[in-house]
Formats: structure tokens, sequence, C-alpha cells
């Protein structure tokens, strides 16, 4: 079967090139190894639920009401995006595994059927999936259900009364927030002396504390032996102690999901940590070849995947000068009980890199916004250049932070002095307008 474009994923760079490209009259097959996974990642197993589920937690509602509010904003979001595709007559959306035949023809197998699809042009977009490290019984753990993936666990009904993660980043802290917050005892096991290694010292102790007073505990400099079931729960054996609990979250990363895609066969190269290599522009090593979002073995975020739509769409059908280059800072935030956020460079990344600079620091009581919603616990600190007054970055752990950290964003995307947020008139009472004491240097 031939078509003008084939895309293997149903994330967010595939699926909105999908219908751009339809909407340009071209005929489109889009590749999906699961209808559970409609809409790609983000929607299914990941930003969506667990945000989800962080809200519910925030609003006190109970851990079944929790997990009945996530279901249905999946099962929503879901299906709107497959109606997004399969409601286009040039658009056909095929169940089923993908994989290389050659360097231009994509086999689909699906209930003992096998298609062959070629194009001109194939994007592959099938996204992350979790990492599992080789410990003694995790296999074991991982088919009786007492051992979950990220995915396992957003698809778990039943309360836990008690829950070990393994691994103290971003995703394993934003669990512990969540899960405590509902009624889990959590304790993560971090194989460093502390969390959040790469953030600065207040930074990092502000979070810890906080996740400390909701309630989370912490192991560090673990070193997990094995896993063992028991009839009760399973245990987990670290640093020579036996640790019990009901169930396990191993949060240790993600990988690039590659291993079907038979990328030898369309001569396409990969990296050393298994993304698939591209060029500014996301072509792969086949000239007919694209890859874009998580598989890549870059960045892991949705927004970076729809910035990578719009790489392909300058690509394909405008001037083709926007690429990787022309990419700025990425914000991030990690959505605890209490968000913390940041864009650009901490204060000891900035020194690193022989900046002479200005940092400012001010608590989140000092917000009358955060004052007046009872909402005090936090940190905001800035980081800027002496020598240019440019933003070099800044971190925000307060809430309405995921909002807030867009605005320092775009002022450093535009490359403005930091004197602009110090200055600038926002309504009152906001978390914005804290930009105004935290940018007064």
């Amino acid at each position: 079967m031939k078509f003008d474009k084939v895309i293997i994923g149903f994330g967010k760079a595939g699926k909105t090139l999908a219908v751009l490209a339809a909407n340009k009259g071209e005929k489109i097959a889009l590749v999906e190894k699961s209808s559970k996974m409609y809409g790609g990642t983000c929607i299914n197993i990941a930003c969506i639920p667990t945000k989800t589920l962080a809200v519910a937690a925030s609003e006190n509602l109970t851990f079944e009401e929790a997990i009945s509010r996530k279901g249905d904003v999946v099962k929503r979001l879901n299906l709107k995006n497959y109606h997004m595709l399969a409601d286009n007559d040039l658009v056909t959306v095929f169940d089923g595994f993908g994989s290389f035949l050659d360097e231009n023809t994509v086999l689909v197998e699906s209930n003992g059927e096998k298609l062959e699809l070629s194009a001109d042009k194939i994007i592959i977009n099938t996204g992350a999936e979790s990492f599992i490290p080789k410990i003694e019984g995790i296999e074991e753990g991982l088919q009786n259900s007492k051992i979950f993936t990220s995915t396992e666990l957003l698809d778990n009904q039943e309360k836990i009364d008690n829950l070990a993660i393994i691994g103290g980043g971003f995703i394993g802290l934003e669990f512990a927030s969540t899960f405590t917050k509902l009624g889990t005892k959590v304790t993560i096991f971090e194989k460093f002396d502390k969390i959040l290694a790469d953030e600065d010292d207040s930074m990092r102790k502000a979070i810890y504390d906080f996740l400390v007073s909701q309630g989370v505990n912490f192991e560090f400099n673990a070193n997990i032996e094995a896993f063992e079931n028991t009839e009760n729960g399973i245990l987990v054996k670290n640093n020579g102690e036996n640790f019990a609990f009901d169930k396990v979250l191993v949060s240790i990363g993600r990988k690039p999901a590659i291993s079907k895609l038979n990328l030898e066969k369309a001569g396409i190269k990969t990296l050393e940590n298994g993304g698939i290599w591209t060029d500014e522009k996301l072509q792969t090593s086949n000239p007919k070849v694209w890859a874009v979002g998580d598989v890549r073995g870059k960045e892991q975020f949705t927004y970076a995947s729809l910035d990578d739509f719009r790489i392909l769409r300058s690509q394909f059908y405008g001037n083709g000068e926007y690429s990787l280059n022309s990419r700025k800072n990425l914000p991030n935030s990690v959505f605890l009980q209490v968000p913390f956020s940041k864009v650009g460079l901490t204060e000891k990344q900035a020194l690193a890199e022989g900046f002479e600079i200005k940092v400012k620091e001010i608590p989140a009581a000092a917000v009358p916004k955060l004052q007046l919603e009872f909402k005090t616990t936090g940190l905001l600190r800035s980081v800027v250049d002496v020598q240019t007054n440019k933003i070099l970055g800044a971190a925000l752990f307060c809430y309405n932070s995921p909002e807030v950290i867009n605005i320092i964003k775009t002022a450093i995307d535009a490359n403005l002095d930091y004197t602009v947020l110090r200055d600038q008139i926002f309504t009152h009472p906001t978390v914005a307008e804290s930009l105004n004491d935290l940018f007064n240097l």
C-alpha cells in the first residue's frame, strides 16, 4: 500500500503532522501498536494522567475518586485524538506493530495479519519506554504485579498502603508526592546521597524538606541487591537489609522505544543511549526517514515533540530554515504537590561556565498571592549575568510556578535585560508579580 507519508507512533509530533499533511491533500498512514496509546505517551501514560492525579490529590479526593477522574480524562482525550485522525478520509490508522522491511517500506503486524506500507517519507514517533534494571527478582515481580513501571502504576485500581520507589529523579519524586497525598506510605531508594544533585543546594534542600514534611521517607546511597516476592507483598533487599512493601515502582529513567523497529534494515543509525541519530532537521541516516520526539534519546518532553513537528513543517512545507539549531530554552516543571519549575542555568552551572553572576532568592511566603491562599511553602531563585544584564536562569518552587516559568523563558529567548521583568507591570495579586522582586538585584 502506497502513501505520501507513513508515521510510526501516535505521539505529539506525529499526530500533528498527520493532520497538517492530510489537510494539504496527502494520503497518510499512521501506525500505532495499541488503541490504549491513541494520542501518544503524554495523554495516556504520562503528563495527563499523572497531573490529573496530582490535582485530584491536592483537592483531597480519595484514591478511588482520583483514579476514576484520571480514567475519565484519559479515555476522553484518547478517543478525541483517535477521531481527530480516523475521521479524516485521507488518514488511515493501522493498529499493530510497525517495523522496517527496507529503506522505505514498513511492515505492520496485527492479529496475525501482515501489511506492507511504503512511502517516500517515513516518520518514526515511537516514544520511550521504562528502563528496567537487571536486578534479581525484578522479572518475577513484574510478572506478578508486585513491581510496576509508571505505566502499570497508573493502571493500578487498588490503593497501595506501602510503596517503594526505586529512583529519586523527577518522575519518582512526582509519584511520591502525589501518592503520599493520596494516603500511601512512600519510601524512595536513591543511589546517591541526595536528591536533585544538579540543583542549587538551597533549592534542593527546600524540595527535600517539603517532601519529608509530606511524609515521604528516603533511603540514600541505596544499592538494591534483589527483590523477593512474599505472600503479602515484596521485599526490597538494600545494602544487606530487608524492607517490606506492598508494591514497588521502578523509576530510574526511560529509554527510546526502538527494539522492534528493525532499524538496521532501513540503514538507520542509533546513538549510544539507543536514541535514533538525526541531523538538525531531524533527518536520520536514511534520507527517507525522520525521527521525532522521545525516540531520539534527547529531551523527553511533549512540548519538545511539538517543536519537532514545527521543524518538519518547515522542512516539508516551509523554507526549511527552522531546525534544532533554532530551538532555545526548554523549561521544565515537576508537578509535586508544590510544583517545581525551572529554565536556563542554575547558579552552579553558570559559575562552572565562567559567568560573573548575581543571584536573588526569595521565599514563597514573601509573595502576597501565596499568603492569601495559604500556600507559602517554597523558594524562588534567579541568576543574572553581571556583564550583560541578561537572565541566565531561574528556578521556582511554588504554586503556579508551571505558568510563571514561561514568562521567564520568553524573556530569556527574547534576550531581554532582567530589568524588564523587574519593572514590568503585572496584575495584583498574582504569583507573576513576584518577578518584580525576584529580579530586583
